[in-house]
């Protein structure tokens, strides 16, 4: 079963459709914070829109002929989230339609309510005869600067063409 760009960029499509359906009708909730950050934190939430650009990247471990996709992804974010993002994404689809699955990991250099730094995410996204499930996480101990000690996880939605985020994050206070 050879992923052909085409191909490739249809089943993308339709994950993404699917998982933010899924992302809609089950909202995620937050990550629980470490329990040393507990006392000192509450769960905030950072909503914004994003903008996002893939580019289909050679699938150089598994030849022309694999199943498997992969893609770059950089992302602008807007909102309570100001910054930027570049990741990488594998793909696969199975003889099954509707059925796919994804991960993809990001660096995000932003500032986040006014406080900047970097952090990692983690996405996870399967999709079952079209019925979607997605998680995205910030990587543990990944927060640089301003945002050390970030935890939280990402919805990802998408309307009429935008994408949106809602952030649920923890992070410590300033000293």
């Amino acid at each position: 079963m050879m992923m052909t760009q085409k191909r490739f960029t249809a089943l993308l499509s339709g994950l993404a459709l699917c998982l933010s359906a899924a992302a809609i009708a089950h909202s995620q909730k937050p990550a629980k914070p470490a329990r040393h950050l507990e006392q000192s934190t509450m769960t905030q939430h950072a909503t914004g829109t994003f903008d996002v650009k893939l580019l289909p990247l050679p699938s150089d471990a598994h030849g022309p002929d694999s199943p498997i996709g992969r893609m770059s992804n950089d992302k602008r974010f807007h909102g309570d989230l100001e910054g930027s993002s570049k990741g990488q994404m594998l793909m696969i689809g199975s003889t099954v339609e509707g059925s796919a699955a994804y991960v993809s990991i990001e660096l995000v250099t932003a500032t986040l309510h006014g406080r900047s730094g970097s952090f990692a995410l983690q996405h996870n996204g399967t999709m079952t005869r079209g019925v979607g499930q997605m998680a995205v996480t910030v990587v543990p101990d990944s927060g640089t600067e301003a945002l050390q000690g970030l935890v939280g996880s990402l919805t990802i939605t998408i309307a009429n063409g935008v994408h949106a985020y809602d952030l649920a994050y923890t992070l410590p206070e300033l000293p």
